[in-house]
């Protein structure tokens, strides 16, 4: 079974415990909530912009939704559509800690600082180039490798559509704590309370 996790649930409910809704947070706030409070899945609380933006800046800019605790589908009930995490931690800056984590536990999170030019990335090994800060961003690595041109990098899923990047996924320099990337690593194990047998997506 593939449970994907509701973004609405962790936006709209966590509140000022996490940060400020759609104009950002922090990783190991959200983590903890998953703990504390648990989240939805998707089809109980599905995300509320099904356009989504391809880049920083996109219009319209949508507000932090309603945390409503009610399902949108009949019949199905908050509280039983809850699932967990049994911890939420942070992982040693090291890339061969991080390596080690995603390796034995699955995907973390990572907050690094985004710059004018990544908006713009299409493919290869992502670096800093050009372009001022344009803010915090959190995001999924998923694994590593080694370019053809001998590059090591990480390989990450972002949350910009698959327009965006390579397919919705991007690779930035590894080891070189490229725009803070090995910084704030974070992650968690989910409960077995409430599935059986599950893989999570968030």
């Amino acid at each position: 079974m593939n449970i994907t996790l509701s973004a609405n649930d962790l936006v709209a409910c966590c509140g000022f415990m996490c940060g400020d809704g759609c104009d950002g947070g922090y990783p190991i706030s959200a983590w903890q909530y998953f703990v504390q409070n648990g989240v939805v899945t998707d089809e109980c609380d599905p995300y509320f912009d099904q356009v989504g933006c391809k880049h920083p800046g996109c219009e319209p800019a949508y507000p932090t939704p309603v945390c409503e605790k009610k399902c949108k589908v009949q019949n199905q009930v908050w509280e039983e559509k809850k699932h967990f995490s049994i911890n939420a931690y942070q992982v040693n800056s090291d890339p061969h800690d991080i390596m080690a984590e995603v390796y034995k536990n699955g995907p973390v999170e990572v907050a690094f600082t985004v710059y004018e030019d990544f908006a713009h990335y299409k493919s290869g090994v992502y670096k800093h180039i050009t372009g001022g800060v344009m803010g915090g961003h959190a995001v999924k690595l998923i694994g590593w490798g080694t370019s053809d041109a001998g590059e090591d990098y990480w390989l990450l899923a972002n949350q910009w559509n698959r327009g965006w990047g390579d397919d919705g996924y991007f690779k930035i320099i590894r080891g070189k704590n490229e725009c803070g990337i090995e910084e704030d690593v974070t992650a968690g194990m989910p409960s077995t309370k409430n599935i059986a047998g599950s893989a999570f997506a968030i």
